[in-house]
């Protein structure tokens, strides 16, 4: 009897995701992901406070949760060793950043070169750091956004992988900004995600690249409506 090729299964894309507040992005994640033909699968929720929510939400879908408390150990080398640990039991492929109120030491970003994403709530590289809403406000911009990047040493400058953008309205307020920012935030991560667990997003000495061409200084971006 002739052998029969049999079509590619698509590898599952493991992922873990680190945090430390409600878990709006990991909601939209785990919404998006939940079809089984998507390649990417939540390992693991992991966040630096036990009281976060967003590991509530983690429990409510079936993923494994870890809280892992960054006072218990001396200084940030000490805590990302030990996270690096937690992580790496896991396995997971891909590692994201969704409101990880934590600055990474050089040694955890190296370890996680070329798998490590990140959001953003602005359109980077204007804006990097906090209150972006409101600094936004006061420079008058016409438009503001998010950006997913994957994570360098540098803080928020790491290349850029997707970006969507807003048009800033008359009477918007930072509260009125950061709502339609993050709706947009939900819609790009697990498109970023997707791209990833798909094979199709990498990062290589050149930069980002999508379905092997480079992504420019701005990644993609997405006019939101």
């Amino acid at each position: 009897m002739p052998d029969v090729a049999m079509p590619d299964t698509p590898q599952s894309c493991d992922v873990v995701v680190l945090l430390s507040g409600t878990g709006g992005n990991l909601q939209a994640m785990i919404d998006s992901f939940q079809d089984s033909s998507s390649p990417a699968r939540i390992r693991a929720v992991i966040s630096n406070r036990a009281d976060a929510y967003g590991l509530e939400r983690a429990r409510n879908a079936g993923i494994e949760t870890r809280a892992l408390d960054h006072t218990a150990y001396e200084g940030r080398e000490a805590f990302d060793a030990a996270l690096i640990e937690l992580i790496d039991t896991f396995a997971p492929k891909l590692v994201v950043l969704a409101g990880f109120m934590r600055i990474l030491t050089p040694g955890f970003v190296r370890h996680y070169h070329g798998r490590l994403l990140n959001i953003h709530p602005s359109l980077l590289p204007a804006y990097k750091g906090l209150h972006t809403h409101q600094r936004v406000l006061e420079a008058g911009d016409a438009t503001h956004g998010c950006s997913v990047h994957f994570v360098t040493e540098e803080l928020d400058g790491g290349p850029l992988v997707v970006q969507a953008v807003i048009s800033v309205e008359l009477h918007d307020t930072p509260a009125t900004l950061a709502q339609r920012v993050h709706a947009q935030e939900h819609l790009i991560y697990p498109l970023a995600i997707r791209w990833f667990a798909e094979g199709r997003l990498a990062l290589s000495e050149h930069g980002a690249s999508l379905n092997g061409q480079p992504l420019g200084p701005g990644g993609h971006l997405i006019q939101a409506t």
